[in-house]
């Protein structure tokens, strides 16, 4: 099976959807793009896309824009403060999601960015406890 990502328009390169093509019908990209421009119309605009993210660095999925010039389909930006990663086109926050899976013995459940705090939140699983990443100690710290 191959994956084909439909454009908006080459001005935006908003994703609108994600179609499924069989082998036969997609043996090279350009037949591929042939084939659903003679289901969908010839004025429509195709992007191949793979699961695996190996051609154009992400699977493209509804939301997300293909950049002609990266050649590369890029997520919605999560958050003002997150920029973009050149090298895989994934947003990243200014500070680096911690790794820890324990907090005080209590085991995280969450992790979430905080656009206001500009750092990221934990949550306990057993009794959602809040805890504040601090970047002056890389730790967490209950809120």
């Amino acid at each position: 099976m191959a994956y084909f990502a439909k454009i908006k328009n080459e001005a935006n390169g908003l994703v609108i959807k994600v179609s499924v093509v069989d082998d036969a019908e997609a043996s090279t990209e350009e037949a591929g793009i042939a084939h659903l421009k003679n289901l969908h119309g010839q004025d429509t605009i195709w992007v191949q896309t793979a699961k695996d993210g190996s051609i154009r660095k992400n699977y493209a999925s509804a939301g997300y824009t293909y950049d002609s010039t990266r050649d590369a389909f890029i997520p919605p930006k999560p958050h003002n403060s997150w920029t973009l990663n050149e090298e895989t086109c994934l947003w990243q926050a200014p500070v680096t999601k911690p790794n820890v899976i324990e907090v005080n013995e209590k085991r995280l459940a969450l992790e979430v960015w905080s656009e206001e705090l500009q750092t990221w939140k934990a949550y306990a699983a057993d009794d959602q406890t809040e805890f504040i990443w601090n970047t002056s100690s890389n730790a967490y710290e209950a809120s």
